[in-house]
């Protein structure tokens, strides 16, 4: 059992027999009355969001979810279908379990991490950083800049980050997928 001020992003809970993922949380102390936490949940099978408040210090179930090496393999047009790397099995997620913000990066052959309950992947989480070609972009102009001055690109996932003008395209990037940042080149 831990309590609230245990919380963290991507903690998972059970809930009324539900899986839920903390998508955001708030610790709340108002002037009168007691401390609160807000929380935005995810439910991990279903995708819905949902709003919670919970009583500070109050005790809750999280749920320890192994992590496994899966490969992404291919699109049928509604689910992904991952490899899981030690079994060899296919295993099929619905696109509203990757999220929109990690569906953008995901590339044919990736090495991801399947959530494992119940020896079941239910989730997958892609890596933090990735690297990824540069398919189109502008020619960089040098000139009326005063430092750090950056570009649209757009990478051969369909993501579109901002780079600095000496990228060109062809060029691999490495990228932080959580916060959509040019890190460096390949």
């Amino acid at each position: 059992m831990a309590s609230t001020a245990d919380f963290r992003n991507g903690m998972v809970l059970k809930i009324d027999g539900q899986l839920f993922q903390i998508t955001y949380f708030q610790h709340v102390k108002p002037g009168k009355g007691g401390a609160f936490v807000r929380t935005k949940l995810k439910n991990v099978l279903t995708g819905a969001v949902t709003d919670r408040t919970w009583n500070a210090g109050e005790r809750i179930d999280e749920v320890r979810l192994e992590r496994r090496s899966v490969q992404y393999s291919y699109s049928d047009g509604q689910l992904y279908h991952f490899m899981d790397q030690e079994t060899y099995d296919d295993i099929p997620i619905n696109s509203e379990l990757i999220g929109d913000d990690q569906l953008k990066y995901l590339k044919e052959e990736m090495e991801c991490h399947g959530l494992v309950h119940d020896d079941k992947v239910i989730m997958i989480e892609l890596p933090h950083f990735v690297e990824l070609e540069v398919v189109e972009t502008e020619p960089g102009v040098r000139g009326d800049t005063a430092q750090g001055a950056t570009k649209a690109a757009k990478l051969e996932t369909g993501a579109v980050i901002q780079v600095p003008l000496f990228v060109q395209q062809g060029d691999v990037l490495k990228v932080d997928r959580r916060e959509d940042k040019y890190l460096t080149r390949v």
